[in-house]
């Protein structure tokens, strides 16, 4: 499922990544800039995620797409 991780003000986003791979995240983006890093993980590991220290917000992010597109 993907999902993007806000991080909180002040925390470096690269440094929450390897806590965020160890509860099961895989990282597709840090975007230091935004605070935010980007990637996908199972259902059962958002909870984990929201626990990590540094970590502001947890959103499942979904695809919308068009019929016939």
């Amino acid at each position: 499922m993907p999902v993007a991780v806000t991080v909180a003000d002040g925390v470096d986003a690269s440094t929450v990544v390897p806590a965020l791979q160890r509860v099961g995240m895989a990282v597709d983006r840090v975007l230091d800039a935004l605070g935010v890093v980007t990637g996908s993980a199972p259902e059962d590991a958002v909870a984990a995620l929201r626990e990590v220290p540094g970590v502001a917000h947890v959103e499942r992010q979904r695809q919308v797409g068009l019929p016939g597109v």
